[in-house]
């Protein structure tokens, strides 16, 4: 697939099994606990199955982030479905090449390339992907991963309210928010080991307004 990004130093193209090391260590390195994080066998599988969903950024010849998706028609699952549950724990096997919603398992950035637009680029290079195999949606499950500093003060549809008001700022939603995805409902226990998101998800979605049937 063909990606384009506003920044000429950026080189966003799909990710190659040879790939996997590098990303599984972007990963450990992205994610608080580490153990959220897909490994090695995880980004191979997900590379083999649907080698289109599989995205990296290089900055001068160096992969610095990337992110992963596999193809489903969402109503084939539960409205509360867990991250195991849609991912086939991180291996996608269940990926449907008929599938008509792109579902997004994960983005990750190197710590060190922050501020660099690389999330940027991953996000928009997925709504492209989604317009060249005119799916009608983008959709995952979203991490909160403030959530545990408000944890006392408010329930987690009270922390989304505010979020979505701009009263309190989160990393993740906040941003997903400004690139154009709606908020659709909360997904209780989506991902065990992430205790600051209280082990809850935001299902997000960006509609494809060129999707044709």
């Amino acid at each position: 697939m063909k990606f384009t990004t506003d920044r000429e130093d950026l080189f966003v193209r799909n990710s190659r099994v040879e790939d996997a090391d590098r990303i599984a260590e972007i990963a450990r390195l992205t994610f608080d606990p580490p153990e959220i994080a897909f490994k090695k066998e995880h980004y191979v599988s997900q590379m083999n199955t649907f080698p289109e969903g599989q995205i990296c950024v290089e900055y001068n010849g160096e992969i610095v982030g990337s992110c992963s998706s596999l193809l489903v028609n969402i109503e084939d699952y539960p409205t509360e479905h867990t991250l195991s549950q849609i991912s086939d724990d991180g291996y996608i096997r269940n990926h449907n090449p008929n599938g008509q919603n792109l579902y997004g398992i994960d983005v990750i950035v190197h710590p060190d390339y922050q501020g660099m637009k690389i999330g940027k680029s991953l996000y928009d290079a997925r709504r492209q992907l989604c317009e060249q195999l005119n799916l009608k949606s983008i959709v995952f499950g979203g991490r909160m991963p403030n959530f545990h500093q408000y944890a006392n003060k408010f329930s987690a549809t009270e922390y989304v309210e505010k979020v979505i008001n701009g009263e309190v700022y989160d990393p993740v939603m906040t941003f997903q928010l400004k690139k154009g995805f709606k908020f659709k409902h909360l997904l209780p226990k989506y991902l065990p080991t992430d205790p600051d998101s209280g082990f809850t998800a935001t299902f997000m979605e960006w509609i494809n307004q060129n999707h044709q049937v």
